[in-house]
């Protein structure tokens, strides 16, 4: 079934759209505190769509992305009591309890790590916000973690340019059907253990 490459092109328009940075910070900012889809998936075809804007777009990306964790750290510190039932109906709860662990050994490090990875970013914000982690710290972790991965993204497309991008679109079905087994095997790996 070619359902990924209908979705590409579509988000390829949006990417273009003249409200797409604005729609870009507020995804980020979003995905930081509450949201589960990451902003890597419209950065990659906005920085395809305006390679000469890759940069600005990686740079909105991170200051959002950085802005919607400090909201998660204030979900945290004030409001886990009451977000608690949520993070557990979401599935979220075992990654919290993980986080917090984490936190408990690596602190800096842990949000670093996340901000980089494709762990759920939101997880340790809030995290952080319980821990009562040193809010500069958390920041200065953010900023490096975040950035590091969004202007990552943004060079790689860059680099890669319409090569890239049409050898993307070749293979863009399989690319998708080979991300949702992951996920899938993934959820299934973590409610077995």
């Amino acid at each position: 079934m070619k359902i990924f490459s209908a979705l590409y092109d579509r988000v390829l328009r949006w990417a273009a759209h003249p409200h797409a940075e604005r729609y870009l910070a507020g995804l980020s900012f979003a995905e930081s505190s509450f949201f589960p889809i990451p902003p890597d998936v419209m950065l990659a075809p906005m920085t395809l769509a305006k390679p000469e804007s890759g940069w600005r777009f990686a740079f909105v990306t991170t200051a959002a992305s950085v802005a919607g964790g400090l909201a998660g750290y204030a979900i945290g510190w004030i409001a886990l009591d009451a977000i608690e039932p949520f993070l557990m109906s979401l599935g979220y709860w075992d990654g919290y309890v993980r986080s917090t662990e984490w936190f408990m050994a690596w602190g800096f490090l842990a949000v670093l790590a996340a901000g980089f990875s494709p762990i759920p970013y939101k997880v340790f914000t809030i995290a952080a916000g319980a821990l009562h982690m040193l809010l500069p710290a958390f920041i200065v972790a953010s900023m490096i973690g975040r950035g590091g991965r969004f202007f990552l993204v943004a060079g790689l497309i860059k680099w890669g340019g319409k090569p890239m991008e049409n050898r993307l679109r070749q293979h863009v079905d399989a690319l998708g059907w080979v991300v949702v087994l992951l996920c899938v095997a993934l959820v299934v790996y973590l409610r077995l253990h």
